[in-house]
């Protein structure tokens, strides 16, 4: 066990190395306001947003650059007074509601985020005269659509990785938000802190996050496991190892929002009703495909069988000859890998920051509840119906309570059918 617990330290001492790469920088000091522009998935660049006091007094102007990001400093903590200039917009793009003014407030020591939801003209809400509305409410519905695919595709990726891993150990890994916000950031390091471009950067870093994966099970969790701990134990040391990982990021990789070095504002291009950037196209193939090679692997590959033997009885499976800890451990390398290059997709379709994963794990585990847990279809799928929800409901409910309808039908399914969309029933007593 002592070995155990040294290598565990060497584990952590070479992650440590890695995140304090020159890609990353402390935290910087932070006392102001910031934001990101958006317009269906995209950066808006040179948009105007003036910042004044509550009393009217000018404090600055600034652009939004490629990425759609713009930062205010301010001496005084207090209350400020932001207005967007709708004229700066690009010209299919709107303020919906069209309220362009907010007045947040700045505590000392600390940056607000101020939200702008940005439209396109003639979207669902907005009075359009010659009878344009409906048109234009199934052309923002197909956009929805595919943007609510892409987000499906990511959290599946994420998700799949979460269902083998509770499948065969049956643990409910909480850490798992933070092996996604890890492959982003290991990929941030390879591309930015080291120059290399963000594909090579990014294969990298998938091999490094199944690696360290692997690392996790054999110094830490295998451990656990061997002294005789109960899921639930593990289940909560898995929200302090979450806890753990989330300040470590804040500490070498800082508290902003960065961007890769390539592919952060491509101009869109027009497939019928649907514009969008050529790397989300590029990206939600490669996630396509990883996911049914991961899928069919586990139901033709020996190893996939022997992953679902260990799954339905490990007890029954290691009678048969099956290595249950060698088959765990490919799990969880296959695990932190997925896990990984979700991170990297998801950092390609918005900024990284430390709190990536944090942000979308409850959608992980939603989709993997509602596809079934366990299963590697039912995370696709019930992924998808996440995501696709959380887009299009927009077009009735405000972007701000979009999870909440989300996770409204992940409740209503399984009152329906507990065991998920393709989860299979389970006798109980």
């Amino acid at each position: 066990m002592r070995r155990a617990v040294i290598a565990f330290t060497a584990f952590l001492g070479g992650l440590v190395f890695l995140l304090a790469s020159p890609a990353h920088a402390g935290p910087a000091d932070c006392q102001g306001l910031r934001g990101t522009l958006k317009l269906q998935g995209q950066p808006v660049n040179g948009a105007k947003i003036a910042v004044t006091t509550e009393s009217g007094q000018p404090v600055k102007e600034v652009t939004s650059n490629a990425q759609g990001t713009w930062e205010v400093q301010v001496d005084k903590a207090g209350k400020y007074k932001v207005t967007l200039d709708a004229g700066s917009l690009p010209q299919n793009a709107q303020v919906r509601g069209g309220n362009n003014v907010r007045t947040p407030t700045v505590f000392e020591g600390n940056c607000s985020t101020v939200l702008f939801a940005l439209e396109a003209k003639g979207a669902p809400g907005q009075q359009q005269e010659e009878g344009g509305g409906e048109s234009s409410f199934w052309t923002t519905a197909a956009q929805l659509t595919f943007e609510g695919l892409n987000l499906g595709l990511i959290i599946a990726l994420a998700a799949l990785g979460l269902s083998l891993i509770y499948g065969t150990t049956g643990l409910t890994n909480f850490a798992h938000g933070e092996l996604v916000t890890l492959g982003a950031i290991l990929a941030y390091a390879f591309n930015v802190g080291f120059g290399l471009h963000i594909i090579p950067a990014a294969i990298i870093a998938v091999v490094v996050g199944g690696f360290l994966g692997y690392l996790q099970d054999r110094l830490f969790w295998g451990q656990l496991r061997r002294r005789g701990t109960g899921t639930i134990a593990m289940m909560i040391i898995s929200i302090g190892v979450a806890l753990f990982l989330r300040y470590v990021f804040l500490i070498f990789f800082g508290g902003q929002n960065e961007a890769f070095a390539q592919y952060t504002a491509q101009p869109g291009i027009q497939v019928g009703p649907i514009t969008a950037a050529p790397k989300n196209f590029v990206a939600m193939g490669i996630e396509l495909a990883v996911l049914i090679i991961v899928g069919l692997a586990l139901m033709r590959t020996r190893t996939g069988k022997a992953a679902r033997a260990v799954a339905d009885n490990p007890a029954l499976a290691a009678s048969s000859g099956i290595n249950v800890d060698r088959v765990i451990r490919i799990i969880w390398t296959t695990g932190g890998a997925i896990a990984a290059l979700a991170g990297i997709m998801l950092g390609l379709s918005q900024s990284l920051k430390y709190t990536m994963g944090q942000d979308i794990l409850l959608l992980i585990f939603a989709g993997v509840t509602l596809g079934g847990l366990g299963t590697a279809f039912g995370a696709l799928v019930g992924s998808l119906v996440v995501g696709l929800f959380i887009q299009v409901s927009t077009l009735w409910v405000p972007p701000e309570l979009k999870s909440v309808g989300a996770l409204a039908v992940l409740i209503i399914v399984l009152l329906v059918r507990p065991q998920g969309i393709l989860g299979r029933r389970e006798r109980i007593g």
